[in-house]
């Protein structure tokens, strides 16, 4: 189940990397704003929170594949903590998008599912 778990959090890490390129680099693209559903106007007036936004989306991919390296060298509790920090992250994130913004539920669902089962299989994997 270890090894499920970081399988898991290396996709989960991935597609924070993705969601950072699309707010960091390509906010303003044609396709992105379609992605998020904003206007040419929008995206202008708000490139720099999502800029920002997508920063927090790397550091959490960082940390993650950070964990993944540790647990896969042998340092199973210091990869562990970072892992459940970076995931755990991802995943509260999701939570705070479906409850503040119920509209992007789907946006919400896609973006903690891969980090809920990370953190699920690999807190089974270490307890067992």
């Amino acid at each position: 189940m270890v090894a499920a778990g970081l399988v898991l959090a290396a996709l989960a890490s991935a597609l924070h990397v993705y969601i950072f390129v699309l707010e960091s680099v390509l906010w303003t693209a044609p396709r992105t704003r379609a992605t998020f559903g904003t206007s040419a106007e929008e995206a202008a007036a708000t490139r720099e929170l999502a800029f920002n936004q997508g920063f927090y989306n790397l550091f959490l991919a960082i940390v993650t594949a950070v964990g993944i390296v540790a647990v896969i060298i042998g340092a199973t509790a210091v990869g562990s903590a970072l892992i459940f920090a970076g995931a755990g992250s991802m995943l509260l994130a999701a939570l705070v998008l479906l409850l503040s913004s119920p509209g992007k539920a789907r946006a919400a669902i896609t973006q903690g599912t891969l980090p809920l089962l990370a953190v699920v299989l690999l807190a089974l994997g270490l307890a067992l």
